[in-house]
């Protein structure tokens, strides 16, 4: 087989890239180590910035996202119950973010991807990368036991953090940096309505709490955890009572328990991989960084990026330049480091940390009450919320 771009990994980053590439005459293949179901069915990100929703509409694909999605001009955060609200679109000239699960996206892409010619082979195991610093790389892999090559001019490595894409990069290439947090987040989904009309971050002295949702009838809830904290000990009752209590009397009053159909703790850390690009290989999405979900960057993260990275292609295959190529990882880094930035200083404002004292304390109770009292503070944290534009 051959193609012109191996995309490696079918999920958000991978998939809008060969959505963005088919569109523009660029021949793709999407490798996908595991099925179509466990792909789309990955519990993950849910608000969407203006970057990707344009991206969507861009892809034809925005008619269900505007038609189910909840659009959130504001967003509240709550200092030990006590509730202030952000309002974003006041703030950002009405700028707003899109309440959308990253499950609903991935189904608007892999159902316009077959009709719309975006190849995808899903079940590619033992993927791996040849010549990636030479002039013709490959990849190879099996499939129900048979082995499989493609060759190409390029590889874009969107395949997630746990990937084979930036372990290709030499060692002495690649640097990394990373910030590992104390603690995690116990997170469920219930079908029950959600407690407010907007996000709520909550700052409280037993830890942090997230009141959020997917739809008018499912509520997403998350509370800070220990890193050693076990599922089995958190019943719904349990969690349910925590949750409360850390949202305050306000936000409790409207919280609408009911059965968990899904339960999980996730540990949060903050990575960045550089440089974002070696020889013909480019990294995209999770492959090259991972934000803590305080601030919801992720999913935004890796359609930033190929958004860069489709325009960079085009512009080699189209015009017969290079420039795009050469500056794509300078490029998508410096905004991968400034939503670095807002979801580290998010995280910091909002949780508890257990190896800090008093004084820290009370610069969160500080920062918290001058974002409450200054509308310039206001702005800065609304302009980094609904997406730094594109540059």
């Amino acid at each position: 087989m051959r193609t012109q771009v191996a995309i490696i990994g079918a999920g958000p980053a991978g998939l809008f890239l060969g959505h963005l590439l088919r569109r523009a005459g660029v021949d793709a293949v999407v490798l996908e180590r595991r099925d179509r179901a466990y792909v789309e069915g990955r519990v993950r990100a849910g608000v969407l910035e203006q970057v990707t929703v344009d991206l969507m509409d861009r892809l034809d694909l925005g008619q269900r996202l505007h038609r189910e999605g909840l659009v959130h001009t504001g967003t509240n955060i709550a200092a030990d119950g006590e509730l202030f609200r952000i309002d974003m679109a006041a703030l950002t000239g009405g700028a707003s973010v899109m309440v959308y699960g990253q499950q609903e996206v991935m189904k608007d892409l892999f159902d316009a991807a077959e009709p719309r010619g975006v190849k995808v082979i899903f079940d590619a195991e033992d993927v791996a990368l040849h010549d990636i610093d030479g002039s013709r790389p490959y990849v190879t892999w099996r499939h129900d036991g048979v082995e499989h090559r493609l060759d190409c001019d390029f590889i874009a490595g969107c395949d997630g953090y746990h990937g084979v894409s930036r372990a290709a990069i030499p060692a002495d290439v690649l640097k990394t940096f990373e910030r590992v947090y104390p603690f995690g987040w116990l997170g469920v989904l219930a079908d029950v309505p959600p407690c407010d009309h907007e996000l709520i971050y909550s700052n409280h002295e037993r830890g942090f709490a997230l009141a959020s949702m997917r739809s008018p009838t499912r509520s997403r809830y998350y509370i800070q955890c220990g890193l050693d904290e076990r599922l089995e000990d958190w019943s719904d009752d349990r969690f349910w009572d925590e949750l409360c209590l850390r949202l305050g009397d306000e936000a409790a009053s409207r919280v609408t328990r009911g059965p968990s159909f899904e339960k999980s703790i996730a540990p949060l850390r903050s990575f960045v991989g550089e440089p974002m690009r070696h020889g013909r290989l480019f990294l995209a999405g999770d492959a090259a960084h991972i934000v803590p979900p305080t601030g919801a960057k992720g999913m935004n993260l890796a359609a930033s990026d190929v958004v860069m990275l489709s325009e960079a292609l085009v512009e080699h295959y189209h015009e017969g330049s290079d420039a795009g190529i050469d500056g794509y990882s300078a490029r998508a880094l410096a905004r991968v480091w400034k939503a670095e930035r807002f979801s580290w200083w998010f995280t910091s404002l909002t949780h508890r940390f257990p190896d800090r004292d008093g004084f820290d304390r009370k610069m969160q109770v500080a920062e918290l009450a001058y974002i409450r009292g200054s509308r310039a503070a206001q702005v800065t944290l609304a302009e980094n919320y609904i997406g730094l534009p594109l540059v």
